[in-house]
């Protein structure tokens, strides 16, 4: 059996509060008679059977509500008993209150939870000055309420110390499901962005190759070329992705993107701006030019395409601008996917409309 947190602390409690009180039980039974018996037989259930019911509850997490009960029937069978037995006998049964503080902190709110410690202490105090008067001396005291305070102090403690370790599990937990609900996220992410743009170059080289088969022979077997090129820069991409690992340039991207545009007969306009920004933003911007390009190749009926890059007070702007609009809204999964990475830097990403049945696609990050 694993020793757990909550079995060390119930362990750890029982020991306390059977052992504390197991010395004052046996001499009560020899000294005090039937009284002494009469007396345990009512407060020892009384006393315990709530005791060990809110420190169960305190381990299962329940928070406090203010005064039950129980705690008054244990507060009862903790002090009942040193009234009705004779002085020394009484003094004997001064540990249940001690016991007592432990529970009273975690089932009461923190004001009531502060009264009933102020109280407690005094009742303490002037029940061992009864018990030993005329010979009482303030030590006496004094010593009682220190172990009222160390013994009660150290059942909270472990109480909420467990509640913490299981606290501290629960978020442990979440952790771990966050971190594969964001490594699930990243692989339909990735997988969209990068396959979607090869998947659209295979296709379009295809529908070329199959064109020019019976009349250019010499042009198919180029334009079949390529796309196994593609076909394995695709299987390339979803390596990476699985590693998680998929490093890529802006640079790169945008001639990339040319060909494509160029391929699929729409002319191609670039003037990049000299760029010195941090890998991650160099990133997000060379997945945003793969989405904007899929989007034009595939959504629309452009024949003119401009890609360019400014930075303007310490952001990066990226914009791709068309001039055919696109067939359907561009807000499907990629967008989502680009608005989530230019989100994670600070940035922004838009697609919208423009004049001559144009279409902008921008994205802005902190350089």
């Amino acid at each position: 059996m694993r020793l757990t947190p909550r079995r060390l602390a119930i362990g750890v409690i029982v020991l306390m509060s059977v052992g504390f009180m197991i010395s004052a039980v046996i001499l009560i039974v020899q000294d005090g008679g039937l009284t002494g018996i009469a007396v345990l037989s009512v407060a020892l259930p009384g006393f315990f059977v709530p005791h060990f019911l809110h420190i169960r509850a305190a381990l299962r997490g329940a928070e406090p509500g203010g005064l039950t009960v129980g705690l008054l029937v244990q507060a009862v069978a903790a002090y009942a008993p040193i009234m009705i037995l004779p002085p020394f006998l009484g003094s004997l049964w001064w540990g249940a209150p001690c016991i007592l503080l432990g529970p009273a902190l975690l089932r009461l709110r923190l004001p009531l939870a502060f009264g009933a410690l102020v109280s407690m202490t005094v009742v303490h105090f002037v029940a061992m000055w009864n018990a030993s008067a005329p010979d009482f001396a303030p030590v006496n005291g004094l010593y009682a309420d220190i172990t009222l305070f160390v013994t009660g102090f150290t059942i909270y403690g472990l109480v909420r110390l467990v509640a913490v370790a299981d606290e501290l599990e629960q978020a442990r937990t979440e952790l771990a499901e966050a971190a594969v609900l964001r490594e699930r996220l990243r692989i339909s992410r990735d997988l969209h962005d990068g396959l979607g743009s090869s998947l659209a170059a295979i296709a379009l080289k295809g529908d070329l190759a199959r064109k020019l088969i019976g009349r250019d022979p010499v042009a198919a077997e180029g334009e079949l070329t390529e796309l196994i090129h593609v076909a394995r820069d695709a299987a390339q991409d979803v390596r990476q992705v699985a590693r998680g690992y998929r490093e890529m340039s802006l640079t790169e991207e945008v001639h990339r993107a040319m060909a494509l545009l160029e391929s699929s007969g729409v002319s191609c306009r670039t003037s990049l701006a000299p760029l010195e920004v941090p890998r991650q933003v160099d990133e997000a911007l060379a997945w945003a030019v793969r989405e904007g390009t899929t989007n034009v190749v595939r959504h629309s009926r452009a024949t003119n395409c401009s890609i360019s890059t400014s930075v303007q007070a310490g952001a990066v702007r990226l914009e791709l601008v068309n001039d055919g609009a696109l067939e359907r809204r561009a807000d499907g999964g990629g967008l989502t996917g680009l608005k989530e990475r230019a989100a994670g830097l600070g940035g922004s990403v838009s697609a919208e409309r423009i004049e001559d049945d144009g279409f902008r696609f921008t994205m802005e990050v902190p350089a």
